[in-house]
């Protein structure tokens, strides 16, 4: 005895939840992706038409708008910073110092950090700029 049911197999497939999951994960790449924080200490930079990439280092010093100097993101004072500079020289091995100093700070306390460095041993330096727009 053979008997009939209501229930038929489909002969074609429905794409409507592909397509759903599909723009969802779209939405949620395209938001999270604008969340991308850059770390560090806020500084102005100062602009430059003619800047060029910085290799990446482990080494940088920013000086922000109230002279405060920073290793990374851990705060420092200029006396201490030779010595904490070389506790990261001897763990790194990098010889390349990045300076992120703030647009409005003088001269003298960008000075004031590369004597630091230069009286550790470290021979190169990098100021870093902001691509100056036309």
């Amino acid at each position: 005895m053979k008997f009939e049911t209501t229930n038929k197999p489909q002969s074609m497939f429905s794409f409507s939840s592909l397509t759903d999951i599909v723009m969802l994960l779209l939405i949620f790449f395209l938001l999270s992706s604008q969340f991308v924080i850059q770390t560090g200490v806020k500084v102005k930079l100062p602009g430059a038409r003619n800047n060029e990439q910085s290799t990446p280092s482990k080494l940088i010093v920013s000086i922000n708008e109230d002279k405060r100097v920073f290793i990374g993101n851990d705060e420092t004072s200029i006396d201490l910073l030779a010595m904490r500079l070389s506790e990261k020289v001897a763990d790194s091995k990098e010889q390349n110092l990045i300076i992120r100093a703030d647009k409005s700070v003088e001269v003298d306390m960008v000075i004031k950090v590369i004597d630091a460095a230069k009286g550790i041993g470290i021979t190169k330096f990098t100021i870093e700029t902001e691509k100056e727009l036309y």
